[in-house]
């Protein structure tokens, strides 16, 4: 039985739509998120973009949150093959709270969301400990649209 399962295991995961690297805890980036720096935001979206956060990883999408008059952050939200396939979209000009671990990325401020809120919509991304929902989510246990991450849609 033990035999049978080490031989599927690559199949297994070779199977599961590309994590390019932003499931568990194997890279410096998924190590920054602290569970004691948790904060919560309010802010206007100034900007959306896609970056890539270290060398192996798939693009994810960034945002550039206004918070106070002079003051904007930088509010990570996670892999695009996740973020483009959740009914909750963003676009420039939303109102939005954000909960998450403000960290120090590229020698700036900037927030790991676990949470963000628009109106009465909430987009949960990571839990308390920063484990990402998408790990689930594309194993095809997710409520995403796409329910196991390989429908792709291009936001303009």
């Amino acid at each position: 039985m033990a035999a049978i399962l080490l031989a599927t295991l690559p199949i297994i995961g070779a199977a599961q739509p590309g994590s390019g690297s932003w499931c568990g805890n194997n890279n410096n980036y998924n190590r920054l998120f602290d569970a004691k720096t948790i904060v919560e935001l309010n802010g206007t979206i100034e900007k959306i973009e896609k970056i890539t956060p270290e060398k192996g990883m798939s693009t994810g999408v960034h945002l550039l949150v206004k918070t106070g008059k002079t003051e904007t952050i930088s509010v990570h939200l996670g892999p695009s093959w996740y973020l483009d396939n959740q009914e909750l979209q963003f676009v420039v000009g939303d109102k939005i709270s954000i909960k998450g671990s403000k960290i120090t990325y590229q020698n700036a401020p900037a927030v790991i969301a676990m949470s963000v809120t628009r109106g009465e919509h909430v987009l949960m991304l990571r839990e308390k400990n920063g484990a990402p929902k998408w790990n689930a989510w594309q194993q095809g246990q997710g409520k995403g649209k796409g329910k196991g991450g390989r429908k792709q849609r291009m936001n303009g």
